[in-house]
């Protein structure tokens, strides 16, 4: 009884994992917008910039320069901190939309029922 149940499991098992990767094939071929040599050229100019966005220490801040002053920045950030704690609260944030009924936010206008 245990091997006839064993062996009916490994069957339903084989025979869901062997459809399970099916492969669909794009009826389309894929055209090339760009010549092979302007692949190249485009390989070479990346190398030579020495910039890997996907190397664990890239450092996407690098080129970054803020219009704002630190003043300015901390200034905006205490007018909205009550706001900032309630979104990053255990609710997300939905507590104090609660509180503050309908409204337009950060431009946007939320939908409500008539």
């Amino acid at each position: 009884m245990n091997r006839t149940c064993l062996a009916l499991s490994l069957a339903v098992l084989a025979a869901g994992y062997a459809c399970a990767g099916e492969i669909t094939v794009d009826p389309e071929p894929f055209v090339s917008v760009a010549s092979r040599a302007q692949v190249q050229q485009e390989l070479r100019e990346y190398r030579a910039a020495g910039i890997n966005p996907w190397a664990n220490n890239y450092d996407q801040l690098a080129a970054f320069h803020s219009t704002l002053s630190r003043d300015l920045v901390k200034a905006e950030f205490m007018a909205w901190r009550d706001e900032a704690a309630a979104f990053s609260s255990e609710d997300s944030g939905s507590s104090y939309l609660a509180r503050s009924g309908p409204a337009v936010r950060h431009g946007t206008e939320l939908a409500h029922a008539e």
